[in-house]
């Protein structure tokens, strides 16, 4: 870690990797030999051209995309993509199945509610303070998609195996879990996540769409919120957040070539969550939120014996060379957000700190 930066905890926007950042601030004012800085260049101009198709390239070589999918840059962030799924994939006659494991469902919900779109909730953990993702769905046979979360930042949970859905395609924000890990693109639809969280800066969601479902977009809808729009024109029908895009084409290099691909990172993954559950596991101090078999990769919610102490803790990290510990103003506690960019030297960190915060106030 640099002397003059910290340790960022941050659930988003959140850290971004050291070289990433290095290669920016290196390029920012004369970008690529153009004498502009990246945030200054035409998105017409063929300096943009090379960035936004790499990032596309990448893309689909890092999911190991077929040519049914399409990859796209859309503004507005996730909560854009609550309407705008349901907009463009429901039509008169038409329902799709919605799983509520916790406040960014529960808004995707209400957003095709809004709408008048037919929906099913067939599972929610609202039950338990959605502490758990659900299992034995009975999932709609004749649903236009599923739609699933499938990690959740507030609640700390995330879906270890996503669900038979009995060929319905899944829809699923992935916001906070993109890149993590290996996935299976058969059972995919479509993917959206807001790059802030795992894959770059706010202001750029990445959208993955499949053949089958772009053709389902109609013609009556506002231009901007039709997929259609974005495909026919390689997601510059308007002009589109260059600097957003060109930051994640810097990090899914990043992923690919000094990391090595989904494989490796999803181990480094493990790693840090591992080292981070088996020393709160083993604490009395500390309690993890969510159950075992459900608990986030990337993001690690956990309590103290009371909301002063967790106080004193987020201060006390901070202090220390650690920020971005505390938990979701709904829900209070603490929280790690351990996405891609944090390195495992974090971890290490926060453990120790933790253990010495422990042994002074336990």
């Amino acid at each position: 870690m640099k002397a003059d930066r910290i340790y960022n905890f941050n659930a988003g926007p959140a850290a971004l990797p050291l070289p990433v950042l290095e290669e920016i601030q290196e390029s920012f004012l004369n970008f690529a030999g153009s004498g502009m800085s990246v945030t200054e260049i035409s998105h017409r101009s063929k300096w943009f051209d090379d960035v936004i198709n790499d990032a596309v390239t990448r893309v689909k070589r890092i999911l190991q995309l077929d040519d049914r999918f399409h990859v796209l840059f859309v503004q507005g962030g996730a909560s854009m993509q609550f309407c705008m799924v349901p907009m463009n994939l429901l039509g008169a006659g038409d329902s799709a199945d919605y799983v509520n494991t916790g406040t960014w469902s529960t808004k995707a919900i209400k957003e095709a509610e809004i709408q008048g779109k037919s929906i099913h909730v067939v599972a929610s953990s609202e039950d338990r303070n959605f502490a758990y993702i659900p299992k034995e769905i009975a999932f709609t046979p004749d649903a236009v998609y599923a739609h699933i979360t499938s990690n959740n930042t507030i609640k700390g949970t995330q879906w270890a195996q996503f669900p038979d859905t009995g060929g319905a395609p899944i829809v699923s924000d992935m916001s906070s879990d993109i890149f993590s890990r290996p996935l299976d693109m058969d059972k995919f639809g479509l993917i959206y996540a807001g790059a802030q969280k795992n894959m770059g800066p706010a202001g750029v969601c990445l959208v993955i769409i499949r053949d089958d479902l772009l053709a389902r977009t109609p013609g009556d809808i506002p231009t901007m919120l039709r997929y259609s729009t974005y495909a026919n024109k390689n997601s510059m029908f308007n002009t589109p957040p260059c600097f957003a895009i060109y930051t994640v084409q810097l990090v899914l290099k990043w992923l690919e070539e000094t990391i090595g691909g989904l494989g490796k990172m999803e181990e480094l993954n493990r790693k840090k969550a591992g080292l981070l559950y088996d020393f709160i596991d083993q604490s009395d101090f500390y309690r993890a939120t969510a159950d075992k078999d459900s608990r986030s990769l990337m993001n690690v919610t956990f309590r103290l014996p009371s909301e002063e102490l967790e106080a004193a803790l987020v201060a006390a990290a901070l202090k220390n060379g650690m920020g971005g510990l505390k938990g979701h103003r709904s829900v209070g506690g603490c929280r790690a957000s351990i996405y891609n960019p944090t390195p495992l030297a974090a971890v290490e960190s926060l453990v120790d700190f933790m253990k010495t915060f422990e042994r002074d106030n336990g």
